[in-house]
């Protein structure tokens, strides 16, 4: 008797020790599971170039200011006020009092640090080097930062560098090499990131210390695929809960689905064509083995008159796009949004395209393919896509056919994510490509990408060129535009900027493709979109769709998202659901179609 009262003395103690097995059961985790097309290019934020890189990142990393979530202008983030001199040159920004991830206070001088990192480490301009081309100097004093510029500013307040810790950054010994990846990441953002498996997932916690609050959501899983087909599969069998960037065949897919809200509504892409018309490094170098015809603007506007764009959007876009005639600015910005009119616009004309390359003396040879003037080559050029991407090689398809109505020959190059990024945006070892961007709601990053000075170093280093452009007239339209503080003066004069593009030809606008996505609505309650009114979620300009992400609730508890697939997580350790690679290998998928998505 004595032994049984001595055990049941002992049990009774052992519950009422909290964290023993009798304890009651935590909370479940509330996880969402994100679908992408597109993997993560580097997790340093000064090289990254990527949109899921950058969607990451807003989700990790505070900036000085964000998009307001309804109207898309500036809003206070890090920074909570600011001032300017009346001749704009001089910017001071009050750092609001917040804490890194760690711990640590957020100072100015942690703003100050990364500002002058890329202003003096070529190596750290990869990703946003434009931002902060125009800075003069950055001086910080407790949370107040400084900035003096060298030319008033227009984009100032929507400037997308984001602010990093200094104290954690200041010790990588080379930016350019370093991909950042220990975990946690010490940010200031809504969530943290605790891991990242290369071409297969990056997992992210909420942030219990974010300054506007935690997160409802516990924890976002970022997992990729390289065949669009296999993440449909994984929404609809419930392994992920939201995929966004889908082509229209995927989109149309997931119609007669109860559980899947479909999602469309313009986009902040523009889809269009590189072209290599001589490359050369920033020290006016040539670089690459572009074929030697496209240096001609003459052949480049042949090329864009045997493009019958309706048709790519009816055919290859299911309809779901908007055909490009002139800005590479989509229309969802109507304020810098640029078509052209009239004589100046190039419509589908092949017989307009074959005249053009008559008159400037490329002939065609009894196989019915042009050569140079001198005879030296045939116009024989490689159109660089992605690969097992069915959408690009549709694209490529019919491309090839008009080509050849005027005397071309396109042969079709695929490549992976990786070789296509260095061959289209380093070593210039291409002739056409399929390429694009992610716009944000100030266009001057991506005005920026064609500039002499995103070109790569001699050393390959550096630059963030989506062109290879260099064009005087069109480097002092940026600064005119830089500088120019009405806005309404200020749009004109980047529709001027769109248009020498347009005509020179050194990229061509094919489309802008609708935002399409999907999500379960048997596990996300609510979002909301960017901006709210009829806006995007995954791949938005800014965090908010997934700060105010909610998941679905079971008879008052929230539904543990990471407990539900086996295939995707797997494995228990303390009643607590985690991230492993058991069955996740069946799904994962490497980027390819949208690899090359930049931002």
């Amino acid at each position: 008797m004595r032994k049984l009262l001595a055990v049941l003395a002992a049990l009774c103690l052992l519950a009422a020790v909290p964290g023993t097995a009798m304890a009651a059961d935590p909370a479940p985790k509330k996880v969402i599971k994100i679908g992408v097309t597109q993997s993560v290019d580097s997790m340093n934020p000064f090289l990254a170039v990527r949109l899921v890189t950058g969607s990451i990142q807003r989700m990790i990393y505070g900036f000085l200011t964000v998009p307001d979530s309804k109207t898309l202008q500036p809003s206070p983030d890090l920074a909570e006020s600011w001032t300017t001199s009346p001749d704009g040159l001089t910017w001071t920004f009050k750092i609001r009092q917040a804490k890194w991830s760690d711990g640590q206070p957020i100072t100015a001088d942690d703003a100050a640090w990364t500002f002058n990192k890329m202003m003096t480490d070529d190596g750290a301009k990869t990703g946003n080097g434009p931002a902060v081309e125009n800075f003069q100097s950055v001086t910080a004093n407790g949370q107040e930062l400084t900035i003096k510029l060298k030319a008033p500013q227009a984009s100032m307040l929507d400037n997308p560098v984001p602010i990093m810790p200094k104290h954690v950054w200041e010790k990588v010994k080379d930016i350019s090499k370093y991909e950042a990846e220990v975990y946690p990441t010490v940010g200031s953002g809504p969530y943290v990131a605790v891991e990242h498996k290369k071409d297969q997932f990056v997992r992210l916690e909420a942030n219990p210390d974010y300054w506007r609050g935690r997160p409802k959501i516990d924890e976002l899983q970022i997992i990729f695929y390289d065949n669009p087909a296999a993440s449909i599969v994984g929404l609809k069998k419930g392994d992920i809960d939201l995929i966004g960037r889908l082509n229209p065949p995927d989109f149309e897919s997931l119609k007669g689905d109860d559980n899947i809200v479909q999602w469309n509504t313009q986009g902040r892409r523009a889809t269009y064509l590189q072209i290599n018309h001589g490359a050369t490094t920033s020290d006016d170098k040539p670089i690459g083995d572009g074929h030697p015809a496209l240096k001609d603007p003459k052949v480049r506007t042949a090329l864009h008159y045997a493009i019958d764009k309706q048709k790519l959007v009816d055919e290859v876009q299911g309809g779901l796009a908007k055909p490009a005639d002139g800005s590479i600015i989509p229309p969802l910005y109507k304020d810098f949004f640029w078509e052209a009119g009239g004589a100046e616009k190039v419509t589908f004309d092949l017989a307009k395209a074959n005249k053009i390359l008559d008159d400037a003396g490329y002939k065609k040879g009894p196989d019915g393919v042009r050569t140079m003037p001198d005879g030296s080559r045939k116009l024989q050029f490689r159109f660089s896509i992605h690969t097992d991407t069915p959408i690009e090689d549709k694209l490529a398809e019919y491309l090839t056919g008009w080509y050849k109505e005027i005397g071309i020959t396109l042969t079709t190059k695929r490549l992976d994510s990786s070789k296509f990024t260095e061959e289209t945006g380093t070593t210039a070892l291409f002739d056409i490509a399929i390429s694009g961007w992610s716009v944000n709601p100030d266009p001057e990053e991506v005005l920026g990408t064609h500039l002499c000075s995103r070109r790569p170093g001699a050393d390959g280093k550096g630059g963030g060129t989506e062109s290879f452009y260099c064009d005087p007239s069109y480097e002092s339209l940026y600064l005119e535009q830089q500088k120019e503080l009405d806005r309404g003066k200020r749009a004109e004069t980047i529709k001027k900027m769109e248009e020498r593009l347009y005509t020179d030809a050194p990229v061509i606008a094919l489309y802008y493709p609708n935002d399409l996505e999907g999500y379960r609505k048997d596990r996300i309650a609510s979002i909301t979109p960017i901006p709210e009114d009829k806006g995007l979620l995954y791949g938005g300009s800014g965090y908010w769709p997934f700060y105010t992400l909610e998941a679905v609730s079971k008879d008052g508890a929230s539904v543990d998202e990471g407990g539900s697939n086996g295939g995707v997580i797997a494995g228990v350790a303390g009643g607590v659901v985690v991230l492993a690679l058991a069955g996740f290998f069946v799904l994962r998928r490497r980027s390819s179609s949208a690899a090359d998505e930049r931002e």
